[in-house]
C-alpha cells in the first residue's frame, strides 16, 4: 500500500484521468472530491461490497430464476390468444427495475455529483 501526506486543497492523481483531492479535515474524518471519467465506477468501500453480494445473490438466487421462468412461460397480452386473466404481462426490459428486487447502480456508477456530502 502507498501511503501518501496531503493537506487540505492538496491532490493525487491516479493513472491519467483520476485525481483525489482533499476537500476538509474535520476531527478523525477526511472529505475526498474524486474527479474521474464517467465510465470509471466510483464508490465507497462497503457500498462496493453491498453491491457485489447483491449481485452475487441475484445471479445465483433460485428464485430469481423462478421468475424469471415464470416470465418466459406468461401468456402476452395482445397477441391476439384467449384472454385467461392470469396476471399481468412482464415488464419491458426499459422500465429499469430488477426482477429480484436487488438495488443496482445508477447508470454512470456514480453514488452522488460531485457536491453531494458524504457522511
Amino acid at each position: 500500500m502507498l501511503v501518501l501526506t496531503r493537506h487540505v486543497h492538496q491532490s493525487i492523481v491516479i493513472g491519467h484521468d483520476v485525481v483525489v483531492t482533499v476537500l476538509e479535515v474535520r476531527g478523525d474524518q477526511v472529505r475526498l472530491g474524486i474527479t474521474a471519467p464517467k465510465d470509471v465506477q466510483v464508490h465507497r468501500e462497503e457500498v462496493f461490497a453491498a453491491l457485489t453480494a447483491a449481485n452475487r445473490q441475484a445471479a445465483t438466487s433460485s428464485a430469481g430464476l423462478q421468475v424469471l421462468s415464470e416470465l418466459a412461460d406468461a401468456p402476452r397480452q395482445g397477441t391476439g390468444g384467449s384472454s385467461s386473466g392470469q396476471g399481468a404481462a412482464p415488464p419491458s426490459p426499459s422500465s429499469g427495475h430488477a426482477a429480484n428486487g436487488a438495488a443496482s447502480a445508477s447508470p454512470a456508477g456514480r453514488e452522488g455529483g460531485p457536491a453531494s456530502p458524504r457522511d
